[in-house]
């Protein structure tokens, strides 16, 4: 039960492979899995099980669909999918499932992405804690096991992917997409396949050992190739995916990268052109240049809790069209508010294309404040410190909707607890840079006591 413990996080299991995540505890996660859906649907019937380039999936996903087979349910096998896929069979298909990956973790690692029929989220509040439970639990055999089939939907998916741009409004580009050896390698030739532009991907083949650079994006060292590249070839954009490609991070023609709160908002603006006064989430480490640019463009903005099983319940409770996070994760109503970096791709292609300017120029009036990026500190005792900075900071704005959020007006900052880890992360936005400099020293100040 200890090794479910470390394994299972806030939305998904993850862990070294094989010390932590082997083919018994996959089973036995299969297994819980299948009888978790029996528990909420009785009319469950089957689950869509893919996998990452890992090598390590090949047997996770054999132990895992012996789980859920001897609980009596079906299992269709996608495969080698980006999570996005599978999110996509599971609306598709109106079935529960779930995705072996560890996104953009290193190699030594594995995991499950777990959904509900309609990709519906599972988290920690929503089934991870129930399935933790059973997993650890000793579950008899259905009387008659279930079948397995296969399913081959990655057309279907990139049909559906292209169809949230106007094939009309698209004209030539030059573009460059870093895969980083993950399953955009995959994703992004059959997208892009039937659109009027020029694609060379990077690091393309599925190798899940990264032998070129690691699959994440929001780290700027890992986007080195690929503003290399743009620059070279006079790309019009680039694209970098993570390890699972469900996240996409953008650089402009000049190679100069756009933040996931940059690319949110020009993503709501292209979404609220065709869905107009439509309410738009954003998380609450997003700039303020997102709420401010969707009640510009006349939209209602909402901010939630960061996390996706969060911003899927808000979307859900509020007929969101759209939702995005700093973190390079875009979700949307016509996807079973589901994430996809390609969708959101799709989005801002055609934005881009309509203007008629290069990236750099389209950019410029979503631009409007100077961010910290998340700061890690390790910390023994979070909440402590938590309190300390909220009552150094009494005289601002704030809230606890996640962590601690200390509003000044021309700068802000919020500083929550990591998940899994002794760690407090800050993000702080200011007018410009100094300031941002100089108000990240007065906040670590307060927290290190210094």
């Amino acid at each position: 039960m200890a090794q479910l413990d470390t394994i299972f996080k806030a939305y998904d299991v993850r862990g070294l492979y094989p010390e932590q995540l082997d083919g018994p505890t996959a089973r036995s996660i299969g297994a819980a899995f299948a009888r978790f859906l029996l528990e909420q649907e009785s009319a469950t019937s089957r689950v869509v099980v893919g996998r990452d380039m890992r090598p390590s999936g090949v047997e996770l996903v054999a132990a895992f669909t012996d789980g859920v087979l001897g609980q009596g349910l079906d299992v269709v096998d996608l495969g080698l999918v980006s999570t996005d896929l599978t999110y996509f069979a599971a609306g598709h298909l109106g079935a529960p499932g779930a995705t072996f990956t560890a996104s953009h973790n290193p190699a030594q690692y594995n995991g499950i992405k777990m959904c509900l029929a309609g990709a519906r989220p599972v988290g920690e509040d929503t089934g991870l804690g129930r399935i933790r439970e059973l997993a650890g639990a000793e579950l008899p055999a259905a009387p008659t096991p279930g079948t397995l089939g296969s399913a081959d939907l990655l057309g279907a998916f990139a049909e559906h992917v292209r169809s949230f741009a106007d094939p009309a409004v698209l004209r030539p580009l030059r573009i460059v997409a870093d895969t980083a050896n993950g399953m955009g390698g995959l994703v992004v030739p059959a997208v892009f396949a039937a659109l009027p532009f020029e694609i060379e991907v990077l690091f393309g083949e599925l190798d899940g050992t990264f032998p070129n650079h690691p699959a994440n994006p929001i780290e700027p060292e890992n986007l080195r190739w690929l503003r290399e590249r743009v620059l070279e070839t006079g790309a019009d954009l680039g694209l970098a995916f993570d390890g699972d490609a469900d996240r996409v991070f953008l650089v402009d023609e000049r190679a100069e990268p756009l933040s996931g709160s940059l690319t949110t908002a020009i993503v709501a603006a292209g979404v609220l052109d065709k869905h107009p006064g439509a309410t738009i989430i954003h998380n609450l480490i997003c700039s303020k240049a997102v709420p401010e640019v969707v009640a510009e463009r006349g939209g209602t903005p909402v901010r939630t809790r960061v996390g996706h099983s969060f911003i899927k319940a808000v979307m859900a409770e509020t007929g969101a069209v759209f939702g995005g996070e700093h973190s390079g994760h875009y979700y949307f109503e016509d996807n079973w508010r589901a994430d996809s970096g390609l969708i959101a791709t799709m989005v801002v292609l055609e934005q881009l294309c309509r203007a008629g300017v290069p990236l750099s120029e389209l950019r410029k009036p979503f631009e409007r404040y100077a961010t910290s990026g998340e700061l890690n500190t390790e910390v023994a005792d979070q909440q402590g410190v938590i309190e300390k900075v909220a009552a150094t900071f009494a005289d601002a704005s704030q809230d606890r909707l996640d962590g601690l959020t200390v509003d000044f007006g021309d700068w802000w900052f919020n500083l929550r607890p990591s998940n899994t880890e002794p760690l407090l992360r800050l993000n702080l936005e200011a007018g410009d840079e100094a300031e941002v400099a100089r108000r990240v020293a007065e906040v670590r100040a307060v927290m290190s006591g210094a």
